[in-house]
Protein backbone atom coordinates (compact mmCIF):
# COMPACT_ATOMS: atom_id res chain seq x y z
CA UNK A 1 0.00 0.00 0.00
CA UNK A 2 1.29 3.34 -1.20
CA UNK A 3 1.24 6.19 1.33
CA UNK A 4 -0.42 9.61 0.61
CA UNK A 5 2.12 12.44 0.13
CA UNK A 6 2.09 15.18 2.02
CA UNK A 7 1.35 18.33 0.55
CA UNK A 8 4.68 19.78 0.42
CA UNK A 9 5.43 16.46 -1.67
CA UNK A 10 2.25 17.53 -3.97
CA UNK A 11 3.07 21.14 -3.83
CA UNK A 12 6.24 20.60 -5.20
CA UNK A 13 8.64 20.34 -2.49
CA UNK A 14 11.80 22.69 -1.35
CA UNK A 15 12.13 24.48 -4.33
CA UNK A 16 8.20 25.39 -4.62
CA UNK A 17 8.07 26.13 -1.15
CA UNK A 18 11.19 29.15 -2.02
CA UNK A 19 8.99 29.96 -4.99
CA UNK A 20 6.30 30.93 -2.64
CA UNK A 21 7.48 32.36 0.27
CA UNK A 22 9.23 34.99 -2.18
CA UNK A 23 5.71 35.60 -4.36
CA UNK A 24 4.08 35.60 -1.09
CA UNK A 25 6.16 38.58 0.80
CA UNK A 26 5.89 40.57 -2.37
CA UNK A 27 2.27 40.92 -2.17
CA UNK A 28 2.19 41.38 1.52
CA UNK A 29 4.68 44.16 1.27
CA UNK A 30 2.65 45.41 -1.82
CA UNK A 31 -0.26 45.50 0.43
CA UNK A 32 -1.41 48.82 2.23
CA UNK A 33 -3.10 46.74 5.19
CA UNK A 34 -0.36 44.67 5.95
CA UNK A 35 3.03 46.51 5.08
CA UNK A 36 3.32 48.37 8.40
CA UNK A 37 3.79 45.59 10.10
CA UNK A 38 7.08 44.34 8.25
CA UNK A 39 8.57 47.76 8.35
CA UNK A 40 12.05 47.19 10.24
CA UNK A 41 12.35 43.47 10.09
CA UNK A 42 14.94 41.45 8.62
CA UNK A 43 13.15 40.16 5.50
CA UNK A 44 16.16 37.71 4.29
CA UNK A 45 15.57 36.31 7.65
CA UNK A 46 11.92 36.21 7.98
CA UNK A 47 11.82 34.52 4.40
CA UNK A 48 13.89 31.95 5.58
CA UNK A 49 12.18 31.15 9.15
CA UNK A 50 8.71 31.14 6.93
CA UNK A 51 10.56 28.89 4.05
CA UNK A 52 11.66 26.47 7.61
CA UNK A 53 7.88 26.65 9.12
CA UNK A 54 5.79 25.89 6.09
CA UNK A 55 7.83 23.37 5.23
CA UNK A 56 7.30 21.79 8.52
CA UNK A 57 3.63 22.24 8.02
CA UNK A 58 3.23 21.05 4.81
CA UNK A 59 4.72 17.89 5.90
CA UNK A 60 8.66 18.38 4.48
CA UNK A 61 11.34 17.22 5.72
CA UNK A 62 13.47 18.62 8.99
CA UNK A 63 11.77 20.43 12.04
CA UNK A 64 10.74 24.24 12.19
CA UNK A 65 12.86 25.37 15.23
CA UNK A 66 11.64 28.83 15.85
CA UNK A 67 9.47 30.52 18.23
CA UNK A 68 5.91 29.17 18.75
CA UNK A 69 3.16 31.39 16.73
CA UNK A 70 1.70 32.88 19.72
CA UNK A 71 5.33 34.32 20.74
CA UNK A 72 6.33 35.09 16.91
CA UNK A 73 3.18 37.66 16.24
CA UNK A 74 3.28 38.55 19.89
CA UNK A 75 4.02 41.95 18.82
CA UNK A 76 2.34 42.27 15.33
CA UNK A 77 -1.28 41.75 17.99
CA UNK A 78 0.42 44.44 20.06
CA UNK A 79 0.63 46.60 17.05
CA UNK A 80 -2.83 46.11 16.00
CA UNK A 81 -2.93 43.01 14.04
CA UNK A 82 -6.44 41.28 13.94
CA UNK A 83 -8.47 39.59 12.07
CA UNK A 84 -9.07 41.43 8.93
CA UNK A 85 -5.25 41.54 8.36
CA UNK A 86 -5.07 37.89 8.65
CA UNK A 87 -8.22 37.57 6.47
CA UNK A 88 -5.80 39.73 3.71
CA UNK A 89 -2.26 37.45 4.72
CA UNK A 90 -5.01 34.55 4.02
CA UNK A 91 -5.99 35.74 0.50
CA UNK A 92 -2.21 36.60 -0.47
CA UNK A 93 -1.69 32.99 0.27
CA UNK A 94 -4.20 31.52 -1.74
CA UNK A 95 -2.98 34.23 -5.06
CA UNK A 96 -0.04 33.11 -4.43
CA UNK A 97 -0.88 29.48 -4.87
CA UNK A 98 -3.05 30.58 -7.91
CA UNK A 99 -0.30 32.45 -9.19
CA UNK A 100 2.03 29.05 -9.10
CA UNK A 101 -0.61 26.79 -10.51
CA UNK A 102 -1.88 24.95 -7.59
CA UNK A 103 -4.97 22.91 -7.70
CA UNK A 104 -7.82 24.07 -5.87
CA UNK A 105 -7.55 20.87 -3.35
CA UNK A 106 -4.52 21.57 -2.65
CA UNK A 107 -5.08 25.53 -2.23
CA UNK A 108 -7.55 24.95 0.10
CA UNK A 109 -5.39 22.36 2.05
CA UNK A 110 -3.22 24.97 2.65
CA UNK A 111 -5.78 27.12 3.87
CA UNK A 112 -7.09 25.04 5.94
CA UNK A 113 -3.59 24.75 8.07
CA UNK A 114 -3.11 28.48 7.84
CA UNK A 115 -6.87 28.67 9.43
CA UNK A 116 -6.04 26.43 12.05
CA UNK A 117 -3.09 28.63 13.13
CA UNK A 118 -5.50 31.76 13.26
CA UNK A 119 -5.61 31.95 17.19
CA UNK A 120 -2.40 31.04 18.28
CA UNK A 121 -1.36 33.70 15.45
CA UNK A 122 -4.00 36.47 16.92
CA UNK A 123 -3.22 35.57 20.69
CA UNK A 124 -6.37 34.06 21.20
Amino acid sequence: MQESKSLYEQLGGEEMVTKMVNIFYRKVLADPRLKPFFEHMDMGRLESMQRMFLSTAFGGPGAYSGRNMRRAHNHLVARGMGDAHFDAVLSHLDDTLAELNVNTPLRNWAHALTESMRQDILGR
